[in-house]
């Protein structure tokens, strides 16, 4: 029986604390995938810039090398189109029109496609949303798989989160809810949408891995440090955003950002440090 909690020490053969810790969750995919007897849907969760996709391309690499094919997918893939937000701010409220937090993602598309990928003998189109437009892109350009797949990884900020306490929203946690959400009708919207929207798709996971950041002040950082890398090549594209515009967009995610480092949703529990290294693991009270 595997111990529930660890440091992440490199043996033999492994090079870096990232590597001892892709084994880990490896280990635990391939053992649940023979438990169940079926395809596995793990949910990997983490905030912006903690190295979800990183991992999660890491991970395809070790399941495709021990025979068990994979499927990445992006919760950031399936939001709503730039149209379907902008109706989302004009009838419900003017943040839901900022791409993000529950709420502004196409959650039956999300379903369909995990389900296409375990279930289908076919090839699986996966879509795209391209963050420089701040659009979806043109289905010519999204990732297909040869389905059915061994394991689904569907990596997201807030994939796997549970509901915050109504009690808890009351109070505005930042300047953008206190400026732009006085009433709170933003917020508890996010709040309701994640109770119930929300739980049907996250229903699916086998198996729930949080990168557990050190505090949210690192998140502002690290998601600086995504901006800069997105690649603007045409006029459509949104403009690259500075250190204040990066500010006020991570405040949309801060409060549930907040929550889920506090809550820790998850079976399995990986600590990293403001580097993104992993240190620490232990296993988690979600069953």
């Amino acid at each position: 029986m595997m111990p529930d909690a660890g440091l992440f020490e490199p043996e033999p053969g492994q090079e870096s604390a990232f590597d001892a810790a892709d084994a880990l969750v490896v280990d635990e995919l391939l053992a649940c995938g023979e438990r169940l007897g079926r395809p596995v849907v793990v949910g990997l969760c983490g905030a912006q810039g903690s190295g979800k996709s990183t991992m999660s391309a890491r991970l395809a690499r070790r399941l495709d090398a021990a025979g068990s094919p994979s499927a990445v997918l992006s919760l950031d893939d399936f939001y709503l189109t730039r149209a379907e937000r902008a109706t989302l701010g004009r009838t419900v409220h003017p943040l839901l029109e900022t791409r993000g937090v529950p709420g502004t993602h196409d959650l039956a598309l999300a379903r369909s496609t995990i389900a296409s990928l375990v279930g289908q003998q076919a090839m699986v189109a996966a879509p795209r949303f391209d963050k420089a437009l701040d659009d979806r892109a043109a289905p010519a350009t999204w990732q297909t798989y040869q389905a059915p797949v061994s394991v689904v990884i569907l990596e997201g900020w807030c994939v796997g989160a549970r509901p915050i306490p109504d009690e808890d929203l009351l109070q505005p946690i930042n300047a953008l809810e206190r400026d732009e959400d006085a009433d709170g009708t933003w917020r508890r919207h996010v709040n309701s949408v994640l109770q119930d929207d929300y739980r049907a798709l996250f229903n699916l996971l086998d198996l729930r891995v949080l990168l557990r950041a050190p505090d949210f002040a690192c998140v502002h950082g690290w998601r600086l440090e995504q901006e800069m890398g997105l690649a603007r090549m045409d006029s459509q594209s949104m403009p690259v955003m500075d250190a204040p515009a990066v500010a006020r967009f991570i405040a949309h995610y801060e409060r549930l950002t907040r929550w889920i480092i506090a809550d820790e949703p998850a079976d399995l529990v990986i600590e990293i440090g403001p580097d993104r290294t992993p240190f620490a693991w232990r296993r988690g009270g979600v069953i």
